[in-house]
């Protein structure tokens, strides 16, 4: 077997393990360098593995066998568990929450963030790190926005330090559960804290890492996106304070609306005065209009609590079924427009398209003019609200111009209650071990779906088709992997290699080789290999066999260098809008640095 790099002639078996290496190589090479789409880079790989399979004889790799990635557990767990998050964020379930951190320490931006991701890791150490992961997305993502802070910054720590802090117990990750299950079967048990002392170590150090140094440089790809630089646009509004109107007997502060902090109210209309800021002591009243101006986010979130929609399109909203689900579009005034000079006439356009105007984005200026007062000009982006059917037709019109990526659905009122206790339940089912966890994951996006908190459309667009591939490659290179002798080959020349040095040294070149293939093949499957391996080397040394053990457990969560590496750096790639590369370029200075503090910690720790 070791002859695999000086023997002149091949058998079968050690061509189809080097042609797997190489496919594996390669593949990373292109995923790192984006030298082409991530989804047709999974797909050739598991092609050529297939090729592999069929051409070289005694290969031992089933083509067939390739494919069950695509149907494994683990993949459908993320995916619903993906889904389960966009029902929270659809229906605002944990906007409560989210406000109330939000608005602790306001004077200092990233305080409440890193005090999150502190519970966070701390509760990764209690509890299995995905679920809080999957707790903890919708909540980062909500105060992240709030504060005009970049997702890209705090997604990646967020996975980064629950997976720290699944090193400090038995329960922090399934990968340890799997070990110590490994190592039972042999007669030796892994104790709740067993491992505590060098895992705390490596944590407190790569805590320092993540909180704070992590955010200074990872990539930040969502800039320059349309979405990214619509979130910036302020949108001129009017609401109209009717009888009953929750802001009615809102009087100013410091010059200000308390209930408005998240809107510029450009004036005040009262019969024919109006009054501009600063306002001195003035209180709300029935029939005033308040013109404003206000990002899409913020008035999306006020659409119903402030009456934005009269109350025949409230009502469309409540009883709106899958395909006639209220949206909300940005349609540009092209040059040429018959709608320029004419003013803005809601209720007629109301009438002629279904759809109801909700305020215009002027970037020249912002007119303190209601909205019927305005004359629209070419360049104007209009925020635009109906139904599926009106905007199909809408889009056809050549004087205006809708914008594709800029559709959102406008979600019922009433769902939030149900979302969270879908959500307690899922996560309940989890962290107990009541059910496997795709069970209790599949069932809480069935949840979602069943109970009205996410339409069918809704659920699909959280399913990221880059996961899907990335999962169901690497899987496949795993099995190839293992089918082809090619992860007993490693294993193998791990003993051998290193069996003649200390003991320390040992667990230390251990605990790198298993931190370096963790991130390219499955973390459970890592820690399932080496756990027997680090047992009879133990033996073979002379050693207790649990240093040994720890290595492997600590190294197989090591897994920060690919998104590939642990189903949380899958879950936070959306939400991150992160590439391949940005896994590596971010992750890798962390595998050596937990390396590092583990070479100088565990084997003074366990005195070997």
């Amino acid at each position: 077997m070791f002859d695999l790099f000086t023997d002149s002639s091949f058998t079968p078996a050690q061509l189809a393990m080097g042609l797997t290496f190489g496919i594996i190589v390669i593949s990373m090479v292109f995923y790192a360098f984006e030298l082409a789409a991530l989804e047709v880079v999974s797909l050739g790989a598991i092609l050529a593995l297939m090729l592999v399979g069929t051409l070289v004889p005694g290969a031992g790799i089933n083509p067939q066998d390739l494919l069950r990635g695509f149907s494994n557990p683990a993949l459908f767990t993320i995916l619903a568990l993906l889904v389960v998050g966009q029902g929270l964020i659809q229906t605002e379930a944990l906007a409560s929450l989210a406000e109330y951190l939000g608005n602790l320490w306001p004077q200092r931006p990233t305080l409440v963030v890193i005090v999150l991701l502190l519970i966070a890791g701390a509760a990764s150490a209690i509890v299995n790190n995905t679920p809080v992961v999957v707790v903890f997305i919708p909540v980062l993502a909500s105060i992240l926005k709030r504060r005009k802070i970049s997702a890209a910054k705090y997604m990646m720590p967020l996975s980064y330090i629950t997976i720290l802090g699944g090193m400090l117990t038995l329960l922090g990750s399934s990968t340890n559960l799997l070990a110590a299950g490994v190592a039972r079967e042999s007669g030796i048990e892994i104790g709740f804290y067993d491992f505590a002392v060098p895992g705390l170590a490596m944590a407190l150090v790569g805590g320092v890492y993540v909180l704070f140094i992590v955010p200074l440089f990872v990539p930040d790809n969502e800039k320059g996106t349309p979405q990214m630089r619509a979130r910036s646009m302020q949108f001129l509004t009017e609401i109209q304070l009717t009888p009953g109107h929750p802001l009615i007997g809102d009087k100013t502060i410091a010059g200000m609306f308390p209930n408005l902090t998240s809107f510029t109210v450009r004036s005040v209309r009262r019969g024919l005065t109006d009054f501009l800021p600063p306002f001195d002591d003035i209180t709300l009243q029935i029939g005033d209009t308040l013109i404003i101006a206000a990002t899409r986010k913020a008035l999306t979130q006020s659409l119903r609590e402030w009456r934005v929609f009269d109350s025949q399109a409230e009502n469309t909203i409540q009883n709106a079924e899958d395909d006639d689900t209220i949206l909300l579009y940005e349609a540009l005034v092209p040059p040429g427009s018959r709608l320029i000079n004419n003013v803005v006439d809601q209720a007629g356009f109301a009438a002629r398209h279904g759809c109801t105007i909700l305020g215009i984005e002027r970037r020249s200026r912002m007119p303190r003019q209601t909205l019927s007062q305005i004359r629209l000009e070419a360049g104007d982006v209009l925020l635009i609200s109906g139904q599926r059917s009106a905007f199909s037709a809408l889009q056809g019109l050549q004087d205006l111009l809708v914008m594709e990526w800029s559709g959102s659905e406008v979600q019922p009122h009433g769902q939030a209650l149900k979302a969270q206790l879908i959500f307690l339940a899922t996560i309940i089912a989890i962290a107990t071990g009541l059910v496997p966890m795709v069970v209790a994951a599949i069932g809480g996006a069935f949840g979602m779906i069943a109970m009205g908190c996410l339409n069918v459309r809704q659920a699909a667009r959280a399913i990221d088709r880059k996961i899907v591939m990335l999962v169901g490659s690497s899987i496949a290179m795993a099995l190839a992997m293992t089918s082809s002798g090619g992860a007993d080959f490693i294993a193998n020349l791990v003993i051998s290699g290193f069996s003649d040095l200390s003991p320390a040294v040992f667990m230390g070149g251990l605990f790198l080789v298993v931190a370096i293939l963790t991130n390219f093949l499955s973390n459970n499957a890592t820690a399932v290999l080496f756990t027997p391996i680090a047992i009879a080397a133990a033996h073979r040394l002379g050693v207790d066999p649990l240093p040994l053990i720890v290595s492997v457990i600590l190294g197989a969560n090591a897994s920060f260098a690919t998104p590939i590496g642990y189903q949380t750096n899958l879950l936070v790639m959306g939400a991150g809008h992160y590439r391949f590369k940005d896994f590596i370029f971010v992750g890798a200075p962390l595998v050596i640095i937990v390396w590092g503090v583990f070479c100088l910690v565990a084997p003074w720790y366990y005195g070997v």
